[in-house]
């Protein structure tokens, strides 16, 4: 035997399972029953997302843009009549798999087919039985690609099986997060709010967005904070009316309107906030504008109640932005699920906002999270007042997260 492979298959870790055998079992019932619903008979996960519910899989390389001889394979299975799942891997991810799941069936690809397992991973299931009916795939994960997901779908029709679009079923399950869920949501919301506390007393004129940047994550890592799904603006002067941009060199200056957007991360679940500051005492204007958009976040935390209809909710925020005078200077105000995320995104499934009917039949359940987006033109194109807090709904209470003001912060 190569030392190597004494490693890989006798190597025992320190174990780092984020949550207990029987919060796992719990997902596992949940999602089988859906699968029961949906008429899926095996569900195939690839997304980061996915394999990290059902088991608890986290790792920093995913294969996303790999050399096509190093294709995404890594899968987990799930079928609707058994109580475990299996978890197919490279050898070279056997010890990653002991660290972070608790999985009782992993079955490692053949080491001549380098990461490929894909015809291994098919030869296993229909062996097992498990391809006799309706595989869902996740069609509108970014994992795997075009390629490999035409490919796998056509080794499980080749081998009996019908193929269908089974993204929802997992998706629709995690909108409802259970108390352990909860937990990792509030601990991720005070990380977030000890990173905006330190973009916050870095901020001075002269310091490049990098190092308030910086700043921010050093403060979340050493509270126990994880890298988060996006990489987190920091955006000052004009630049900030193009809110996806990135950090750079440029220096804060005096005058800038400064906007900071964070998540903190914990177990990989996901808290956003975002708060607007002004190098100095804006104009008269300014104020006026970003004064009635603050009182605005106030309201609409007022509104905040478990079981609190969508639509509801956004009519009621449309209406106070219109008398506001504030609707016609909006870039975007809605917002989107909070949980579970993984680079390159932490954008939820689940997405509403005034102008849309999309989900506006649904209720903010207890055991949901989303964060909620206020993004308002200033005056003379100088930049946009933006704040993000996010919303936690339990069964006696419905609450935002973000601990600093909404009004425009003045650093002099």
């Amino acid at each position: 035997m190569e030392y190597r492979d004494e490693v890989y298959f006798h190597s025992k870790p320190e174990s780092e399972i984020p949550f207990s055998a029987e919060e796992f079992k719990n997902r596992l019932s949940r999602i089988r029953k859906a699968m029961a619903k949906a008429g899926i008979d095996m569900l195939y996960l690839m997304a980061p997302e996915s394999m990290y519910y059902v088991s608890g899989y986290q790792a920093e390389w995913y294969q996303a843009q790999s050399p096509r001889q190093w294709p995404a394979s890594s899968a987990i299975a799930v079928h609707v009549d058994h109580d475990h799942y299996i978890l197919f891997d490279s050898e070279r991810e056997a010890i990653l798999g002991r660290i972070f799941t608790a999985s009782t069936d992993t079955r490692l690809f053949p080491r001549n087919s380098q990461r490929d397992g894909a015809a291994f991973t098919v030869e296993q299931l229909k062996e097992a039985g498990w391809l006799r009916g309706t595989v869902g795939m996740e069609f509108w994960s970014y994992r795997p690609n075009r390629m490999i997901s035409q490919r796998t779908e056509a080794l499980f029709q080749a081998a009996g099986a019908k193929v269908v679009d089974g993204t929802d079923v997992l998706r629709q399950v995690r909108w409802i997060k259970s108390p352990d869920e909860v937990t990792c949501l509030r601990e991720a919301a005070r990380i977030a709010n000890i990173g905006m506390a330190a973009a916050k007393a870095h901020l001075r004129r002269g310091v490049t967005e990098l190092e308030i940047y910086g700043e921010m994550v050093r403060a979340m890592a050493a509270a126990g904070g994880e890298n988060p799904g996006i990489t987190m603006p920091v955006l000052s002067g004009t630049k900030t009316n193009a809110l996806h941009g990135l950090a750079t060199r440029r220096k804060v200056q005096q005058g800038d309107v400064v906007l900071v957007d964070l998540s903190g991360v914990f177990k990989r679940y996901h808290i956003n906030m975002a708060r607007t500051f002004s190098m100095g005492e804006p104009s008269r204007d300014v104020i006026e504008v970003t004064s009635k958009a603050a009182t605005a976040m106030a309201y609409i935390r007022s509104l905040l109640r478990p079981n609190l209809p969508v639509g509801e909710f956004n009519r009621a925020i449309m209406a106070h932005l219109v008398e506001a005078g504030l609707w016609e200077r909006r870039g975007w105000v809605g917002g989107y699920e909070m949980g579970i995320a993984f680079p390159p995104d932490w954008v939820g499934n689940f997405v509403f906002d005034p102008l849309s009917d999309l989900n506006a039949d649904r209720l903010f359940e207890p055991g949901t999270a989303v964060n909620f987006e206020h993004q308002f033109f200033l005056p003379r194109h100088i930049g946009q007042y933006f704040t993000i807090d996010s919303f936690l709904f339990t069964e006696s209470q419905a609450r935002g997260l973000s601990a600093e003001p909404f009004d425009l912060m003045v650093i002099e």
